[in-house]
C-alpha cells in the first residue's frame, strides 16, 4: 500500500474533493483525521469509510480559526506520533455570475482571503510537527480557473494562483527539513457540483447554462473530451502523498486533461 502506517489530515473533510480523497488515503492505508467546520457530515464520511474496514478519526475545526488548528494538529502529532500528510479542501466561498465591474470588493476578496488564511495555517500547523521528524508532505487542491482567462468568476481564479504561489514558498523554506508541498490542478468536478442548483453562470457565453450545458461547455477546453473524475483526484493524491513521489515539491499534477497544457 502506498500509504500503509502514515498519519494523513484532511481539512474539509465533508466536501466531495476532501471525501474522495479521504477514501483513496484510507484505501492505500493511512489512518486518516478527517476535520471540518460540521462534525455531522464528518461523521457520516467516517462512518462510510469504517464501514470499508478503515481507521478514521473526525473533528469539529474551522480552519480559519489559528488557536483550533494549531490545537487539533498538536493533538493528532501527540496521540498518533506525527503527522504525515495533510491536505487542505476547504472550500472559499466564491461567488460567481457577475462581471467584476458590478461585483463588490468583499465577493471579489472573500475566497482569496479564505484560501490564504486556511492554506497557510493548516500548512504551518503541520509543518511544525513534519520539520521536526525531517518528513512530510503538504497539499492543497486548485483547478484550471487559476490558469485559464475566465469571466465571471469573481476571485476564484486569483484564489487558485495565490494557493500554488503560497504553496512554492512554503516548499523553498519546508526542503530542507525533508517537507514537500504539493497540489492537484483539476478541471471543474461534475460529481462536485451543487445539485440544488438549475442554471448556473453563463461563465461569457451569454446566457446561463443548466447542468449538462455546463458540463460540455467545460469538456470542450479540454483535450481529452472528458473531465477529471473524483475518484481520479483521490488517486492521484494518494500517488502524490507517497514515497513515489518523493522527488515532487512545489509543483502540482496536472489533471485537466489537456484543459492548460504542462509548461
Amino acid at each position: 500500500m502506498l500509504l500503509a502506517d502514515k498519519n494523513a489530515v484532511v481539512y474539509g473533510g465533508a466536501g466531495s474533493v476532501g471525501r474522495a480523497v479521504a477514501r483513496a488515503f484510507v484505501g492505500e492505508g493511512a489512518r486518516v483525521f478527517l476535520a471540518g467546520r460540521t462534525l455531522a457530515t464528518l461523521d457520516e464520511v467516517a462512518a462510510e469509510l469504517a464501514g470499508e474496514g478503515a481507521a478514521v478519526e473526525t473533528a469539529r475545526v474551522d480552519a480559519l480559526d489559528e488557536r483550533a488548528v494549531d490545537e487539533h494538529a498538536d493533538d493528532i502529532a501527540e496521540r498518533a506520533g506525527g503527522i504525515d500528510v495533510s491536505f487542505n479542501a476547504v472550500g472559499h466561498g466564491d461567488v460567481h455570475g457577475g462581471p467584476l465591474l458590478e461585483m463588490s470588493l468583499d465577493d471579489f476578496a472573500r475566497p482569496i482571503a479564505t484560501a490564504m488564511r486556511t492554506q497557510f495555517l493548516t500548512t504551518r500547523a503541520a509543518a511544525r510537527h513534519m520539520t521536526r521528524r525531517g518528513s512530510g508532505v503538504i497539499m492543497a487542491v486548485t483547478a484550471t480557473t487559476g490558469r485559464l482567462s475566465i469571466p465571471e468568476v469573481g476571485g476564484t481564479g486569483v484564489s487558485f494562483d495565490a494557493i500554488e504561489s503560497q504553496c512554492r514558498q512554503w516548499s523553498c523554506e519546508l526542503g530542507r527539513h525533508g517537507v514537500r508541498v504539493v497540489w492537484l490542478q483539476t478541471t471543474g468536478l461534475p460529481e462536485a457540483l451543487d445539485q440544488t442548483v438549475e442554471l448556473f453562470p453563463a461563465y461569457g457565453t451569454g446566457s446561463a447554462m443548466t447542468r449538462p450545458e455546463l458540463v460540455a461547455w467545460m469538456r470542450r477546453s479540454t483535450h481529452l473530451d472528458r473531465l477529471a473524475s473524483l475518484a481520479e483526484v483521490g488517486r492521484a493524491a494518494a500517488f502524490l502523498a507517497s514515497d513515489h513521489a518523493a522527488a515532487m515539491t512545489a509543483t502540482g499534477i496536472n489533471l485537466t486533461c489537456g484543459a492548460v497544457p504542462g509548461r
